[in-house]
């Protein structure tokens, strides 16, 4: 991959960051729930310190990120993926929330599998793995909230 498609790849990606975290500050904001009001104010923190690492990967400060790999439950498999309206209910906020990780993980894993580089295949595969370990939070998180009746 030459380096300037690469750049682009990469800016891309930081804007997906940057798209992330506005809809997780925005959607912190309307919920009521407590719990999912912490979720998504993490998560914006979070996707913030992806776009951090992209931009130290585009300037040349290479960062290697170890994580161990997360369980896929498919749940997102399960619904569409909701349109984003100023009406949305909470259960709603949390499906789009979490077809945006899935999204974002398969963005980064055809960014992995197009990387001729070692190091930069291990970025995007590690930043996929964050992506997964954010759906697998809202994932049980609407578990809990989708199917409260059988706790």
């Amino acid at each position: 991959m030459k380096i300037d498609e690469f750049r682009k790849i990469l800016l891309s990606a930081i804007d997906k960051e940057v798209e992330s975290y506005t809809f997780y500050t925005a959607a912190s904001q309307r919920v009521n729930d407590k719990d999912l009001k912490t979720v998504f104010k993490e998560l914006a923190d979070e996707e913030t310190m992806h776009r951090k690492t992209l931009q130290a990967y585009l300037t040349g400060n290479k960062t290697e990120l170890k994580f161990d790999p997360v369980k896929d439950y498919h749940i997102s498999d399960t619904f569409e993926n909701p349109p984003l309206t100023t009406e949305m209910k909470p259960l709603e906020g949390l499906k789009l929330a979490i077809k945006k990780e899935e999204e974002a993980k398969q963005m980064y894993e055809k960014f992995a599998a197009a990387s001729l580089d070692i190091e930069q295949k291990k970025v995007f595969e590690n930043l996929a793995n964050m992506e997964s370990g954010h759906k697998a939070r809202l994932e049980g998180f609407y578990n809990n909230t989708a199917f409260a009746e059988a706790w």
